[in-house]
Protein backbone atom coordinates (compact mmCIF):
# COMPACT_ATOMS: atom_id res chain seq x y z
CA UNK A 1 0.00 0.00 0.00
CA UNK A 2 1.08 3.71 -0.74
CA UNK A 3 2.30 5.58 2.12
CA UNK A 4 0.21 8.44 2.17
CA UNK A 5 -3.03 6.13 1.94
CA UNK A 6 -1.21 3.92 4.70
CA UNK A 7 -1.25 7.34 6.97
CA UNK A 8 -4.87 7.95 6.09
CA UNK A 9 -6.62 4.84 6.44
CA UNK A 10 -4.68 3.96 9.90
CA UNK A 11 -5.91 7.59 10.75
CA UNK A 12 -2.16 8.70 11.83
CA UNK A 13 -2.88 11.99 9.59
CA UNK A 14 -6.13 12.64 8.46
CA UNK A 15 -5.78 13.60 5.13
CA UNK A 16 -4.10 11.41 2.28
CA UNK A 17 -2.96 15.45 0.95
CA UNK A 18 -1.19 16.18 3.99
CA UNK A 19 0.24 12.97 4.17
CA UNK A 20 1.46 13.61 0.69
CA UNK A 21 2.98 16.73 1.69
CA UNK A 22 4.66 15.37 4.66
CA UNK A 23 6.21 12.39 3.04
CA UNK A 24 7.74 14.65 0.17
CA UNK A 25 9.37 17.12 2.28
CA UNK A 26 11.40 14.49 3.46
CA UNK A 27 9.22 13.81 6.63
CA UNK A 28 8.86 10.04 7.14
CA UNK A 29 11.28 7.46 7.07
CA UNK A 30 10.53 3.92 6.51
CA UNK A 31 13.27 1.28 8.28
CA UNK A 32 15.27 4.31 8.76
CA UNK A 33 15.34 5.87 5.16
CA UNK A 34 13.57 9.01 3.96
CA UNK A 35 10.52 7.82 1.61
CA UNK A 36 8.43 9.19 -0.67
CA UNK A 37 4.52 9.32 -0.26
CA UNK A 38 4.46 6.76 -3.30
CA UNK A 39 6.90 4.52 -1.36
CA UNK A 40 5.16 0.95 -0.29
CA UNK A 41 4.41 0.04 3.24
CA UNK A 42 4.56 -3.51 4.18
CA UNK A 43 3.52 -5.38 7.93
CA UNK A 44 6.63 -4.87 9.94
CA UNK A 45 7.96 -1.91 8.31
CA UNK A 46 9.00 0.57 10.78
CA UNK A 47 7.70 4.66 9.73
CA UNK A 48 9.62 7.18 11.47
CA UNK A 49 7.06 10.54 11.45
CA UNK A 50 8.17 14.08 12.11
CA UNK A 51 4.72 16.37 11.98
CA UNK A 52 4.66 19.52 14.16
CA UNK A 53 6.27 19.37 17.65
CA UNK A 54 6.40 15.37 17.48
CA UNK A 55 8.33 12.59 16.35
CA UNK A 56 6.47 9.02 16.32
CA UNK A 57 8.43 5.83 15.54
CA UNK A 58 5.10 3.25 14.59
CA UNK A 59 5.80 -0.49 13.74
CA UNK A 60 2.74 -1.66 10.82
CA UNK A 61 0.87 -4.50 11.86
CA UNK A 62 -1.79 -4.60 9.48
CA UNK A 63 -2.77 -3.66 6.00
CA UNK A 64 -6.24 -3.14 4.98
CA UNK A 65 -7.77 -0.97 1.97
CA UNK A 66 -10.45 0.54 4.18
CA UNK A 67 -11.27 0.46 8.04
CA UNK A 68 -13.85 1.96 10.23
CA UNK A 69 -12.14 4.40 13.00
CA UNK A 70 -12.41 2.18 15.94
CA UNK A 71 -10.39 -0.54 14.24
CA UNK A 72 -7.69 1.78 12.59
CA UNK A 73 -5.45 1.90 15.46
CA UNK A 74 -5.09 -2.27 14.98
CA UNK A 75 -3.05 -1.04 12.01
CA UNK A 76 0.05 0.24 13.62
CA UNK A 77 1.84 0.06 17.35
CA UNK A 78 3.33 3.15 18.94
CA UNK A 79 7.18 1.75 19.45
CA UNK A 80 7.67 5.52 20.72
CA UNK A 81 6.96 9.18 20.64
CA UNK A 82 9.05 12.48 21.53
CA UNK A 83 8.39 16.34 21.42
CA UNK A 84 10.60 18.66 20.25
CA UNK A 85 11.20 21.47 22.29
CA UNK A 86 12.21 24.88 21.04
CA UNK A 87 15.76 25.51 21.97
CA UNK A 88 16.82 28.42 24.47
CA UNK A 89 18.27 30.63 21.52
CA UNK A 90 14.71 30.69 19.50
CA UNK A 91 12.61 31.46 22.34
CA UNK A 92 14.84 34.31 23.65
CA UNK A 93 14.66 36.32 20.57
Amino acid sequence: MRLDKFLKVSRLIKRRTVAKEIADQGRIDINGKTVKSSSDVKVGDELTIRFGNKVSTIKVQEIVETTKKDDADRMYEIVGEEYLQESAENTDK
